[in-house]
């Protein structure tokens, strides 16, 4: 764990107030502390166990899950988790989630917690909470965020309907803001969710035109640091190699911490829509806020509860699927 992690740990009182206050944007009734205590009390720590011994084999695990519900939640009913079937591509063969990755993690977990309680414990919760636990295993025995349950899946997942509906890394700030606004998010929501980019890797492809073609004239992103720059030139060679990643977080693309915002003020965030964070008065003095661990961890849990109750099914809605890529 990186020292600047350290001050989380004294923050737990003050991470419950915020948690508290956070409750409040959720639909009362919808969501629950745990929605299992009487169906499947064991729910929880199956899918804490089933995460924690899949991340010990997988340190990527944290960022992946992080990513795919990132996708899933801008609608948070597992959509994104559902394949394709004939006539109708599913969410996942969008150009935007193509690259996620972490699915068959998900299903591990399903299929242990379906051993315990058949057809109680909904996709859509296993992801949030298997999102949540993995990027807190580093931590041991902390969770970064609270999550509330009782979602339930939708049955339906279109690849069209995905294109404008999440953030784009090639996003400037209007679009961003405008895209977040949508779903009920402000402009500190996409600061500080945006800060979920210090772990994890990104394909070169992602980023490859602010290298080499920024404006059609052959020239490079002026708001991109040229030392770092020259260093993401070296990693990925123009055109783009799919097969190529890079840290997001560079030297620190495992650690949950809050080097991205430093690094931003650096210039060297990695996408055009992490450098627009910049372009806008309002979201910089954010990003120079959040700098500071007391400010951005209990920030982030506030914010991962409002970003995973967005248009969530509850009640009679949806379904609770037996398994994660298909509907009953």
């Amino acid at each position: 764990m990186r020292a600047s992690n350290h001050g989380f740990f004294s923050l737990f009182s003050v991470l419950l107030l915020s948690t508290l206050l956070a409750v409040q944007a959720v639909p009362k009734g919808a969501l629950s502390n745990n929605a299992y205590w009487r169906t499947c009390p064991k729910a929880l720590r199956i899918i804490r166990d089933t995460t924690f011994r899949l991340a010990r084999s997988n340190p990527g695990l944290g960022a992946q899950l992080l990513r795919v519900q990132f996708h899933d939640c801008f609608g948070c009913d597992a959509s994104v988790l559902l394949d394709s079937i004939t006539g109708n591509p599913s969410e996942k063969e969008a150009r935007p989630n193509l690259s996620l990755l972490g699915f068959d993690a998900i299903d591990t977990i399903k299929s242990e917690v379906e051993k315990a309680c058949p057809g109680v414990v909904s996709c859509a919760d296993i992801l949030a909470v298997a999102a949540r636990d993995a990027v807190s295993f580093p931590f041991k025995n902390r969770q970064l965020w609270p999550v509330l349950t009782g979602r339930r899946d939708g049955t339906v997942s279109r690849s069209s309907e995905v294109t404008g509906n999440i953030p784009s890394p090639f996003s400037n700030f209007t679009t961003l803001k405008q895209i977040f606004e949508n779903k009920g998010l402000t402009v500190s929501d996409l600061v500080i969710l945006s800060g979920g980019h210090t772990i994890g890797v990104a394909h070169c492809g992602t980023f490859s035109r602010r290298l080499y073609n920024f404006t059609g004239q052959g020239d490079a992103d002026p708001s991109l640091n040229p030392i770092y720059a020259n260093f993401l030139r070296q990693k990925c060679p123009n055109p783009a190699d799919s097969s190529i990643t890079v840290e997001m977080d560079p030297k620190s693309s495992r650690s949950f911490d809050t080097d991205y915002f430093k690094i931003l003020t650096q210039h060297k965030g990695l996408f055009q829509s992490d450098a627009a964070l910049l372009t806008d008065d309002s979201s910089s003095r954010i990003v120079k806020e959040l700098q500071k661990p007391k400010a951005f961890f209990p920030s982030f849990a506030n914010s991962m509860l409002k970003m995973s109750a967005i248009e969530v099914l509850t009640g009679k809605n949806g379904e609770i699927r037996k398994r994660c890529r298909f509907v009953n």
